[in-house]
């Protein structure tokens, strides 16, 4: 099974504009990556801050529009998250064929409307039906952005830094949202929406000014460029020979996240534990009102605050990462031998983030006692927000490292499959801690993050046989080596040869200049 559609050499009278910049890497400018970077985290920060944005509102929301349901009253989360599941497996293979910016733009465009929609809505059907038009166009910033820092960082090492900001963006939102919906709906619950609406305003501007970064797409408007200022109309980019159409975009495209899913090891089983840890993260948005609200009489508004030590344990795990980082840069200037193991390069922050996500759920379950201080369950929430995030970074860096171009499609389904459990756990939050009570309802899900901790261990013992054996990694070397031969001096016996004559498409070499 091919990982992409198949490419037409155009014969000697045709010009194939190709990069002289090994990989993708297209944005030179540092200042430039710096502006990318900032907006790429921006958008993330809007999007999961709208995922949770309700949570301190649930009250006011369910006495406005008559709500009684508690299953019901968990739907603006749970269908925001299953947004997030019908998005990215349309918007990441897009913005693999049609480029970054404008899939980002228009997507955050129509978030930004459907954030004002819901701050306006008439009644509980349509605001539910607003949350999950959020969700669909929100989803944008978390399935392409892990592409976007893929173009513009070749270097695994300032990659993962920048996948390091990207992760505790995702975090950061949430933790924020419930503080400030708690507050604010004392006022009025649309005025919740409204701040998220303002937010997502000022931010659009900056997403209007960033630069395209996907590579072949830049390459394609360069083509065309040239096509006009020469008259030559046989002047093409890699990305025009691609098949194109309906066929193509149903059967390759569309379909890459979803194959990858089902095919590729690394994918399936990163989704699987991310799901897990992720679910238990939103799950907290109805399990931490039973405990700080029910137990120590929190209300809506400090009922919030809690979740700002998953914040802070967020930003501790950047710290972490960081030292991590610099750790293997020292051991590869030393030529350590595990240095140069591809897995060594980011799954240990797992091996570490794992257990203390473990350690966090049943310090939350067995300290949320009414004879104990609520600093204390509170306190759990760092170790939570570190292991959270380490996990995630370690995961998704991984991806990101081993599948490159095809990153976006790797992100897309991690973020598709770790959103149906976001949604649908939380749902079975409020009856499961009723029945089993606090103590194990925790404990259950910490068994559960138990059992997933073996994953990243996996990993590193088997990693290279999985990706030896992977079609995106083989086609993704292939192209790295068609690359290279590109670069190989006149008369060397270098790829893209047109299979009659023998002869290769000669190439025009553009400097990608921004």
């Amino acid at each position: 099974m091919a990982a992409t559609g198949s490419t037409s050499f155009p014969t000697t009278s045709h010009l194939l504009l190709k990069s002289t910049h090994g990989g993708f890497n297209v944005l030179r400018l540092q200042g430039r990556k710096i502006f990318v970077l900032f907006v790429g985290i921006v958008a993330v920060v809007n999007s999961t801050l709208g995922s949770s944005l309700p949570s301190g509102a649930v009250h006011y929301l369910a006495e406005y529009f008559h709500v009684k349901s508690q299953a019901q009253l968990v739907l603006p989360i749970s269908l925001f998250l299953v947004g997030y599941v019908l998005g990215p497996v349309v918007f990441a293979p897009l913005s693999e064929s049609y480029g970054r910016r404008w899939v980002m733009v228009i997507t955050f465009v129509f978030f930004t409307i459907f954030t004002m929609a819901c701050a306006v809505a008439p009644t509980w059907p349509a605001f539910l039906v607003f949350r999950l038009l959020c969700g669909i166009t929100a989803s944008s910033p978390i399935a392409v952005v892990g592409g976007l820092f893929a173009d513009i960082y070749d270097d695994p090492i300032t990659r993962g830094r920048a996948m390091a900001f990207f992760m505790a963006a995702t975090t950061c939102g949430p933790a924020i949202a419930p503080s400030i919906s708690g507050f604010i709906s004392v006022l009025t619950w649309r005025w919740t929406f409204w701040a998220g609406f303002i937010i997502a305003g000022v931010s659009l501007a900056f997403l209007c000014f960033m630069p395209e970064t996907y590579g072949p797409t830049i390459l394609k408007r360069k083509a065309q460029r040239m096509r006009r200022e020469t008259g030559n109309p046989n002047i093409f980019a890699p990305i025009e020979l691609e098949k194109k159409g309906a066929r193509q975009m149903i059967t390759v495209t569309l379909t890459r996240p979803i194959r990858m899913i089902l095919f590729e090891a690394i994918v399936l089983f990163s989704c699987l534990y991310l799901s897990i840890a992720y679910a238990i993260f939103y799950l907290f948005f109805e399990a931490y009102p039973l405990i700080f609200e029910g137990i120590y009489g929190f209300n809506t508004g400090t009922a919030g605050l809690p979740f700002l030590a998953i914040g802070v344990g967020a930003f501790l795990s950047t710290g972490i990462f960081m030292y991590w980082d610099s750790a293997l840069i020292r051991a590869k200037k030393t030529n350590a031998f595990w240095s140069q193991i591809e897995e060594y390069r980011r799954l240990p922050l797992a091996c570490i983030g794992g257990p203390l996500y473990v350690i966090s759920l049943f310090w939350l379950g067995w300290t949320a006692n009414s004879n104990i201080h609520w600093i204390v369950p509170i306190l759990s929430g760092i170790p939570f927000g570190i292991g959270f995030m380490l996990i995630f970074m370690a995961l998704l860096n991984y991806i990101t490292d081993a599948y490159e171009i095809f990153a976006a499609s790797g992100m897309a389904a991690t973020s598709a499959c770790r959103s149906i459990f976001g949604a649908v756990l939380p749902i079975a939050a409020r009856p499961m801690y009723q029945r089993l009570g606090i103590p194990w309802a925790s404990s259950l899900l910490g068994f559960l993050s138990l059992g997933m901790c073996i994953i990243p261990f996996a990993f590193i013992k088997y990693g290279d046989r999985i990706r030896a054996n992977s079609k995106f990694c083989q086609e993704l070397r292939e192209k790295k080596r068609l690359v290279q031969e590109e670069k190989e001096p006149e008369g060397s016996d270098a790829s893209g040869q047109d299979e009659e004559t023998g002869n290769r498409p000669p190439l025009i070499q553009e400097d990608e200049k921004m």
